[in-house]
């Protein structure tokens, strides 16, 4: 199921230690480029992975402060969440937009953050980064790989706050992970009000009506 997978990718996608088909571009003024970022990001999760994967197995709450001191200060969480509340955003109040961000976040943590003890750096493919280095957006391609083997276009999408890149979307095959929650919690916003679905999130855990990874295909 493709939500499953965008799910699994926005955990995993930062997971490829050292396997970019060619070296990183380089950074400007010391900062870390889109590419190098990802890489610098994977080389720390599947390092430590690596080291204390069946303690990370066994123990979620530690598996989760891992995903948040690695891979969020990387990612632009509250522009993600902002583009998937949509018009809501406006005018929620700082209080529910707090709210929302770290709930939304907390609950794909907890559901998709045990797919990450399952993977390992030959399941990805960094593709070499084609971009202009001064461009203030950017896109480092990706390949992951199902059981199948067969590989997965995966499309991480990048800008630039304050100097430095962070990410803030996935793209699997064409769908973003953006606009794909956007759909789905609009629509509950829109029927049953910002706050309840603040107060769901917080309490279930739950994005939305979404199988965990591996449960469907």
């Amino acid at each position: 199921m493709i939500k499953a997978t965008l799910l699994a990718a926005f955990a995993l996608v930062c997971m490829n230690a050292g396997a970019a088909e060619t070296p990183a571009a380089p950074a400007a003024a010391g900062a870390a480029g889109p590419q190098e970022l990802v890489e610098n990001s994977a080389k720390r999760m599947l390092t430590e992975l690596d080291a204390n994967r069946s303690t990370y197995a066994n123990d979620p709450a530690k598996l989760d402060s891992l995903v948040a001191n690695v891979l969020l200060p990387s990612f632009d969480t509250e522009y993600a969440a902002r583009l998937v509340m949509g018009q809501t955003w406006r005018s929620a109040t700082p209080d529910q937009k707090k709210r929302f961000v770290d709930a939304f976040y907390h609950s794909l943590l907890r559901n998709y953050g045990n797919a990450l003890v399952n993977f390992t750096a030959n399941r990805f493919v960094v593709l070499p980064y084609k971009g202009d280095p001064n461009d203030p957006n950017a896109t480092v391609r990706t390949l992951v790989k199902r059981e199948s083997g067969d590989p997965v276009p995966v499309n991480f999408t990048l800008h630039k706050v304050e100097g430095a890149w962070k990410a803030w979307d996935v793209v699997i095959e064409g769908i973003s992970y953006v606009k794909s929650f956007r759909t789905d919690l609009g629509a509950e916003i829109q029927q049953k009000g910002l706050d309840e679905v603040i107060t769901r999130l917080e309490t279930t855990g739950k994005p939305g009506a979404t199988p965990a990874p591996g449960t469907a295909h």
